[in-house]
């Protein structure tokens, strides 16, 4: 019986919320700032850095009961960051009802940073998002990967910036 409530609180958390409670926690004017910075990010480097936000999982992935990381894994596809030169795109997914965030990184960038390296950024940004710290988690975040992006992928002096992806966060 406990199971069939948990799921069924799962369901409603995930039904409940829409994309104003993505808008309550990064604004617009969040969103621009946090887009300017991949940007800034990506001048120096040659991965491609992508943050994906949603309020609520698909009736299809909660019928299954799929979990964050395994939506985090299908956005990463649809939002081709798999589909970079260098193979060194990064997606940052949060996922609202669960309080969820998941990094995937394309096998370029994976095979150089350990997966204790990603879970150690990921609990950083959970305690700024824990104390309602949205955007600044997000930063935090961005400046590690940007350090990381630049140590093993940096741009030559004479190579110039391909921007592969855009740098808007998407919300679903």
């Amino acid at each position: 019986m406990a199971t069939l409530f948990s799921r069924l609180g799962r369901i409603w958390r995930h039904q409940w919320m829409d994309e104003a409670d993505v808008r309550r926690v990064l604004p617009d004017a969040a969103m621009e700032r946090l887009a300017a910075r991949v940007a800034a990010s990506e001048r120096r480097h040659s991965g491609e850095i992508r943050i994906c936000v949603e309020a609520g999982l698909p009736w299809s992935y909660l019928r299954r009961d799929a979990s964050a990381r395994e939506r985090a894994v299908t956005m990463f596809g649809k939002l081709r960051v798999w589909d970079t030169e260098h193979n060194n795109g990064v997606l940052i997914y949060l996922l609202l009802a669960e309080h969820a965030i998941e990094i995937v990184a394309d096998r370029g960038i994976s095979a150089r940073v350990s997966a204790a390296e990603w879970s150690a950024m990921t609990q950083r940004m959970g305690a700024a998002f824990r104390e309602g710290r949205f955007e600044d988690g997000l930063t935090q975040a961005l400046e590690e990967m940007s350090a990381l992006l630049v140590e093993h992928f940096p741009l030559a002096d004479d190579q110039p910036d391909t921007n592969e992806l855009p740098d808007k966060p998407v919300v679903l």
